[in-house]
């Protein structure tokens, strides 16, 4: 008999098997198992028709075996058979069982030889039986037979490898003694997923069809290609026995006469035969249960705890409620009623007594809705994303990187803006020489200046409604099961937010034309007339100070970013390299890593600009580069030197962080007849260029005024106009828009997509409650009951007594005996 006490283990994991094969997957658990393994008729059938000594395996040429057949066997009184798809049926003909298996073949893969992976379950009780679990894989062939397609070997193949490659499955690799051992199919494929041979067993067949003079006592004694598990052989029914109906009774007696009469196997014939190979094989999958059990049990707990939340709306389902839909849609109703003080006084009385009674499933849907796109935009710490900017994160970016980014963007060119300081002076002058410089010329500039303000404010609006967008798909997500609803759902959100991109465009429009209606000369930020002329004086031999930086009292050490940064190096050069970037008020640094001990350059901001660049064919990084205006090498002997980010996000922030530092992008100037007249662009007039210089100055001091106060006001109007508004319209508006849009029968409608993922959800959670239960049988003490070693050791007894060592004085441990590490050895 096989292990008592551990009598339960296999049936445990035979009822693991019919839960899971029940629902047609594994639910990715590697239950314990062996997998019989070998080339076309190597004997596999053979061998399990002796275990249960009944002839019920279909027999012919060719490939016999073309779907998997889990053989679960059960020791029992009774004999008789049952298939898992024939449930309830018992077969005590096990004629009727090979027909069976024939017709369930033909049923999945056609007549013609076909195979599939499709596992056919089949338990037999008897009392002739231990308990075991076996699967009977098809026969490795090299030859396409029949409607095989041609690649049928690689199939079997790929087959094989889906049980044979899990570490919790045993392998039986069965091997005909008549073939050179170094050829075998069974062994070789053991080899390339069980190379230390831990999990495979050998057995040896047709030892009795052997050349005479020659015997496989090498291998049996395992000495030739050597297994940690050994090898077994048996002598299996000739083709003739078979064809004669010989008793399997008789040729296991048969059986056991050969090994004790062959004069190669005599002294190993305890170890060889069916009877022993059927205990091995009970002896060590029960050990192998007991080891993988508790894994097993770990994965069950973590696979139900993982499908806990997914299925708490599908536990009390009832697919066949007629009222189901009625009840999600009452409270819609209900909330109409509410605001129509006309409702007839019964159908209040309906929606009342059913919204006490009723989940109101759309109600709570649209509620959840809203609660979700609220904390995508408030923030919350629920299931923080960790890897995306997304929602209110990612609207912040744009409000306080981007949008300033874009300001800076449509900055004016210097000798561009001078010029039409220069023109508009001359100008309002006309034929006149001016001897005071006109306020009239600063007023235009301004204006003009302002008016360029509308396209960005304009994007930074078109990028919050893109973001916008994206976060009430995010949030319909859980609308997924009913695809009308979400649609409609996202359909009167997108509509609302499209109308309110109107009405917000035009206050931002407003805003910059109240800019433009009165322009504020007694700020109190702005510098004034005579500051102005001060400050022309003051830097005519000093840098001027840099648009928008003139209220920002900027320190030289004050760190405005820090990062990781790739720079792109030709291979030649040394190849890219990652670096750590400290970049400051005056000056960009990097450094070897983030601890800023090792500085490997520091490059001084003047003269300095951005520029954009296309990424590489074979890049995956996002890069833009910096390059000095005066043509000078900005690094070594570059011109320019190129930083690659992971994403565009990055760039953008980075550009952003370069603006506060005073590194702007590069504008590409087209060229003109103007520009190429510099007589017309550099006055050569003294007077006029004090004038242009203090314009300049009042110019630059009241921009960034106006700037100041935009950054300001746009992220408050979009915020008012736009988000807020639509959080409102989400919890107050958006169930009466559902409710009377479309025919709210549809809403409610299921997809089938989503149907069939709820039944396959609730089979797997309650056939992983009932594997749980059925792991919660098998007691402690059960699975720590002593076991027997799984395989005796295959080497000859050494025939010298056993060295009794030394005793030792008490309290000195003794040092464990040494093991040898030898390849035929546990």
């Amino acid at each position: 008999m096989g292990n008592r006490g551990m009598e339960d283990l296999i049936p445990l994991i035979n009822k693991l098997q019919d839960a899971f094969s029940s629902i047609g997957q594994s639910c990715n658990l590697d239950l314990p198992q062996i997998a019989v393994v070998g080339g076309q008729s190597a004997g596999k059938s053979s061998v399990l028709e002796n275990f249960v000594g009944r002839d019920f395996l279909p027999r012919g040429s060719g490939i016999v075996t073309r779907r998997p057949l889990i053989l679960q066997l059960v020791n029992s009184k009774v004999e008789y058979a049952e298939f898992l798809h024939c449930k309830g049926r018992k077969f005590v003909d096990f004629d009727e069982v090979r027909l069976e298996i024939e017709a369930e073949t033909d049923r999945i893969t056609g007549s013609n030889k076909g195979i599939s992976s499709m596992p056919i379950n089949l338990r037999v009780y008897s009392p002739n039986v231990l308990n075991l679990t076996l699967i009977d894989l098809p026969g490795m062939t090299k030859v396409a037979v029949g409607d095989q397609p041609l690649d049928i070997e690689h199939q079997i193949r790929e087959m094989l490898m889906q049980f044979i490659t899990k570490d919790t499955c045993l392998i039986l690799a069965v091997t005909p003694a008549n073939m050179d051992l170094a050829n075998s199919d069974a062994l070789k494929i053991s080899k390339e997923v069980d190379p230390q041979g831990l999990r495979t067993i050998g057995v040896i067949t047709k030892l009795d069809l052997m050349d005479e003079g020659t015997d496989a006592r090498d291998i049996l004694e395992n000495k030739l290609l050597p297994l940690r598990r050994g090898y077994i052989g048996v002598v299996n029914r000739s083709q003739k026995d078979i064809d004669g109906k010989k008793d399997i009774g008789a040729a296991l007696a048969a059986e056991r006469k050969f090994f004790l009469s062959h004069p190669a196997y005599r002294h190993i014939a305890e170890r060889m035969g069916t009877p022993h190979l059927q205990k091995t094989l009970n002896q060590q999958l029960t050990n192998h249960i007991r080891d993988t059990l508790p894994g097993l049990r770990s994965k069950l707990q973590s696979q139900l705890l993982s499908l806990e939340k997914e299925v708490e709306e599908f536990k009390n389902f009832r697919p066949d409620d007629p009222t189901r839909k009625t009840k999600a849609l009452l409270q819609s109703v209900h909330t109409r009623t509410d605001t129509h003080s006309h409702a007839n006084t019964l159908e209040q009385e309906v929606m009342t007594l059913f919204s006490v009674y009723f989940l109101p499933a759309m109600c709570r849907m649209v509620q959840q809705f809203g609660v979700d796109f609220e904390k995508c935009i408030e923030g919350s710490g629920d299931q923080v994303d960790t890897s995306n900017l997304s929602g209110g994160a990612k609207i912040n970016r744009i409000f306080h990187e981007r949008f300033p980014f874009e300001l800076v963007k449509m900055e004016f060119d210097e000798k561009e803006l001078r010029r039409e300081i220069s023109y508009a002076i001359k100008n309002i002058h006309g034929v006149r020489t001016g001897l005071f410089t006109p306020d009239l010329a600063f007023e235009a500039i301004v204006k003009k200046q302002i008016i360029k303000l509308k396209e960005p404010c304009l994007k930074c609006i078109d990028l919050v409604i893109q973001e916008l967008i994206n976060t009430f798909r995010q949030c319909t997500n859980k609308l997924g099961s009913y695809p009308r609803l979400r649609e409609e759902t996202e359909r009167i959100v997108t509509t609302y937010v499209r109308e309110r991109d109107g009405k917000t465009k035009d206050q931002v429009l407003l805003l910059i034309d109240i800019e433009l209606s009165y322009i504020n000369t007694n700020h109190e930020d702005f510098i004034g007339f005579a500051n102005a002329q001060q400050r022309t004086t003051a830097n005519a031999t000093k840098k001027r100070v840099m648009p928008n930086q003139s209220d920002i009292p900027w320190d030289a050490e004050k760190v405005i970013r820090r990062g990781w940064l790739t720079i792109n190096i030709s291979i030649m050069k040394g190849g890219s390299k990652d670096y750590w970037f400290v970049l400051t008020a005056e000056s960009l640094s990097w450094y070897k890593d983030e601890e800023e001990k090792e500085k490997k350059y520091m490059l001084p901001l003047d003269n300095l600009k951005l520029r954009d660049v296309e990424k590489g064919f074979m890049s995956s990084k996002q890069v833009f580069a910096i390059f000095n205006t005066e043509q000078r090498n900005v690094y070594k002997d570059l011109r320019q030197i190129e930083l690659a980010c992971d994403t565009q996000e990055d760039v953008d922030s980075w550009k952003a962080s370069f603006l506060r530092a005073g590194v702007y992008p590069e504008k590409d100037q087209p060229e003109s007849e103007d520009a190429l007249n510099p007589s017309d662009t550099v006055s050569m007039d003294p007077q006029l260029e004090r004038q242009v210089e203090t314009i300049r100055n009042l110019v630059d001091s009241y921009i960034g005024i106006v700037n100041k106060s935009i950054r300001d006001l746009m992220p408050k109007t979009i915020m008012h106009l736009m988000i807020n508004s639509a959080k409102d319209f989400i919890h107050s508006e958006l169930l009466a828009y559902l409710y009377s849009a479309v025919d709210q029968g549809s809403l409610m409608e299921e997809s089938p997509e989503q149907a069939q993922r709820r039944d396959e959800m609730l089979r797997m959670y309650h056939a992983l409650k009932e594997a749980l239960v059925l792991i919660g049988d098998i007691t402690t003490t059960t699975i720590s009951t002593p076991v027997p070693p799984p395989v005796e050791d295959k080497m000859p007894k050494d025939p010298r007594p056993a060295r009794v060592p030394p005793a030792l004085p008490p309290g000195i441990p003794r040092r464990p005996p040494h093991v040898p590490s030898r390849p035929n050895h546990w």
